[in-house]
């Protein structure tokens, strides 16, 4: 992945700006292979199942049914674990400190938010490692996993529909959700995350991000101007 002069410089005072120690949170550590979650996420099995009623939920791409108790990911995206934060790029006020963004928390406001009290029906198609159903969800005649990639807080994961992918477009090019912020990319933030409580500090993934193997979105010195991409 190239990386520009104003990338390396923005990263740069980032990590002198940051007034924490950096052994108060997660070291970088080398991968020894997939992580449970990663084999977890993937489809195991085939199964053929309808599930309709009231939900709630657990993550930004997890619901559960208490009647029956079945729990259901939204196939073919992912989005921030709820101990997970992102960075926004742009300045506040006099500060040289990015501001820090939950956006674990705000990926599972959104999804809470769309459903509301309605009735969800997910129509299930396979089993993840870890036993949860995966699964197309729909409330009120909209696909949840869709509204989640519309306003930019879930991202594609394949095998994903084309219609999928149009809304990611559109939500990285107008800058929505996650896209405005720096965020390290899901599966290696469950690979390297030590501490995974719901008090989990921001700096942690800040020292997670400055020795990355990949990101989400970078953010940009001027986002109106947008340049070419080359490494997504």
């Amino acid at each position: 992945m190239k990386w520009s002069v104003a990338r390396w410089s923005l990263l740069v005072s980032l990590a002198t700006a940051l007034p924490y120690p950096a052994h108060a949170a997660d070291l970088v550590g080398t991968r020894s292979g997939p992580s449970v979650e990663e084999r977890s996420s993937q489809p195991q099995a085939d199964v053929s199942l309808a599930i309709s009623g009231r939900a709630s939920v657990v993550d930004g791409r997890t619901l559960w049914f208490p009647r029956g108790g079945r729990m259901v990911r939204l196939a073919s995206i992912d989005a921030c674990e709820l101990p997970q934060w992102s960075y926004d790029p742009s300045r506040h006020g006099t500060s040289t400190i990015p501001k820090p963004v939950p956006c674990g928390p705000f990926a599972k406001a959104w999804l809470k938010r769309s459903i509301g009290n309605a009735q969800v029906t997910c129509d299930v198609h396979a089993k993840g490692g870890d036993g949860v159903l995966l699964g197309r969800c729909v409330v009120r005649g909209k696909d949840l996993a869709a509204e989640m990639l519309r306003v930019g807080w879930a991202r594609t994961i394949s095998p994903a529909p084309a219609a999928y992918a149009a809304w990611q477009t559109y939500a990285m090019s107008a800058r929505h959700g996650m896209w405005a912020t720096y965020v390290l990319d899901m599966q290696e933030w469950r690979a390297k995350a030590v501490d995974r409580t719901l008090s989990r500090r921001p700096i942690a993934d800040f020292n997670l991000l400055a020795e990355r193997e990949s990101e989400i979105s970078p953010p940009f010195e001027d986002a109106r101007k947008r340049p070419r991409r080359t490494d997504r």
